[in-house]
């Protein structure tokens, strides 16, 4: 969403957003003044642009392709940290770009949220996939079994983007899809699961449309 969000407030709120460091809170400024738009507002224009614009969304490089290959080894589902009140709204505009799946919405860290999915679904192999760090912390936490994989594929994200493979949260950093699917398509059908036990396989993911 960072592309589309950023020519969206350039268009319609004369705001200039322009990623330099970790800090989203940073990346938003009056055009007029230069000054730094405030949390609150910052808050405002998100649930604007979720609430009226996300059909300007559109998946990253090989996300689509990459998914549904996947589908056919695996339960594919989406855990996407937008409200219950978008969940269907979600889940459209992901059938309208080719992704057909079972979306769950979360607020917050998402190792409790995956941990219920694994629950409803007892797999016997499992792959998380986030672009957020913090999340394959909490999953790590959480439910420490299933493999992680890091993938930030928005190029205008990904440089700023601190790396949860090198903290330990995740079992690999890889930032676009072609790389990654013959990583994941190893986890989910190879004779071992690596960096986890062998007991859960599905897949959850966190689009990046």
């Amino acid at each position: 969403m960072v592309a589309p969000f950023r020519d969206w407030l350039a268009e319609a709120h004369d705001v200039d957003f322009s990623m330099k460091n970790a800090d989203f809170g940073q990346a938003l400024r009056h055009r007029a003044s230069g000054s730094l738009v405030e949390p609150s507002d910052i808050w405002r224009y998100l649930n604007l642009f979720f609430d009226t614009e996300m059909h300007r969304q559109q998946a990253i490089a090989g996300a689509v392709e990459g998914i549904n290959k996947l589908a056919e080894h695996a339960d594919v589902v989406i855990l996407t940290n937008l409200g219950d009140h978008r969940q269907e709204h979600r889940a459209q505009q992901l059938r309208d770009v080719g992704i057909h799946a079972r979306v769950f919405t979360n607020s917050g860290p998402k190792g409790p949220a995956l941990k219920a999915i694994l629950d409803e679904y007892r797999p016997s192999r499992a792959v998380f996939i986030d672009d957020l760090p913090q999340h394959h912390g909490s999953a790590r936490d959480v439910v420490p079994h299933i493999a992680r994989l890091h993938l930030c594929g928005e190029p205008l994200l990904a440089p700023h983007i601190d790396c949860a493979h090198a903290a330990g949260d995740a079992h690999a950093r890889i930032d676009d899809w072609a790389s990654a699917l013959p990583w994941l398509l190893d986890r989910l059908t190879g004779a071992e699961l690596h960096g986890g036990s062998h007991e859960h396989e599905a897949l959850t993911k966190e689009s990046r449309t």
